[in-house]
């Protein structure tokens, strides 16, 4: 006679069942993020397609070196597939779920909400991330990889991680694409940033601060740093670069540039620090900022 399963048998294999049904919803959903097809991530991480259907349906007891490919090939940390989330309170579970439904556009709602009634994150929490904004020929590729350098993090440009994305040189993108599709290219990379660096330096693009949802979440994640130029001096430096399109008609580039700055000032205001690199040199601006992340944290 074949015995029974005891209390405590049965009792794990759910444990067990309901913990590869969490390990497969996250795969899925880290799937999903990317955009990619199950038969997509098969031929990305070697993984038979059949085999992430069991996982993902919550079937797989897959092996520690398989996942670690799907997680490689996901660019998802392997702590994040394996996690236990159940020590969480059941309200955090809940609250979680009811916000995964809500619209992008109820999510920057709610945010402000739970801000309004309970205050903004502490700076000095975001400080492991810096976002330096500003327009372009500000200096925020070169500052930025100073102070990666000088914090030892990554540094990261938000336009190549776009194109990347695109897979289409950034000129590109506006006119194969149009501006909505670049600017969900620029949230999408931007919450991978964040997802996937704990400590980084990132370059955002000038006109990322116009689209309030994405530049409320670099808000929320970064330590943010207007790097400011006066109009000459952004002209100059975007010349010095190689671009000449601005001397063709360079008084009416210059009122554009001088309206686009008027225009959103406040908006590059609302960041956490400002560093001025008008009339300045390169090593006085890194120093600037150098000291500014040292005396924050």
């Amino acid at each position: 006679m074949t015995a029974e399963p005891s209390a405590a048998s049965a009792e794990t294999q759910d444990s067990e069942h309901s913990y590869l049904q969490q390990l497969g919803a996250r795969v899925r959903d880290a799937r999903t993020r990317l955009g990619l097809s199950r038969k997509a991530l098969a031929g990305k991480s070697g993984v038979s397609e059949r085999y992430l259907a069991q996982l993902e349906g919550g079937q797989g007891n897959i092996s520690i070196l398989l996942l670690r490919q799907v997680a490689a090939a996901l660019d998802c940390p392997l702590t994040e597939l394996l996690g236990e989330r159940d020590s969480q309170p059941i309200e955090l579970t809940l609250l979680i779920q009811y916000l995964e439904k809500l619209s992008p556009k109820k999510l920057t709602q709610a945010k402000a909400i739970l801000t309004s009634a309970f205050g903004e994150q502490d700076p000095l929490e975001r400080r492991q991330r810096v976002a330096l904004i500003g327009l372009r020929g500000a200096g925020k590729s070169t500052l930025g990889r100073s102070l990666a350098d000088h914090l030892g993090v990554p540094f990261v440009e938000l336009d190549d991680e776009i194109e990347r994305e695109a897979g289409v040189p950034g000129s590109e993108i506006f006119s194969l694409y149009g501006q909505n599709a670049y600017r969900r290219f620029e949230k999408r990379c931007l919450e991978r940033i964040i997802e996937h660096h704990e400590h980084v330096v990132i370059a955002a693009g000038g006109g990322l601060v116009t689209e309030a949802p994405t530049y409320e979440l670099l808000r929320s994640a970064c330590y943010t740093v207007w790097i400011r130029a006066s109009p000459e001096e952004h002209m100059q430096r975007v010349i010095a670069q190689g671009d000449l399109r601005p001397m063709t008609g360079r008084e009416e580039a210059m009122a554009d540039l001088r309206r686009i700055l008027a225009e959103r000032n406040d908006l590059y205001g609302l960041a956490d620090s400002i560093i001025d690199t008008s009339n300045k040199t390169v090593d006085a601006s890194q120093e600037e900022l150098q000291n500014m992340y040292n005396i924050s944290t």
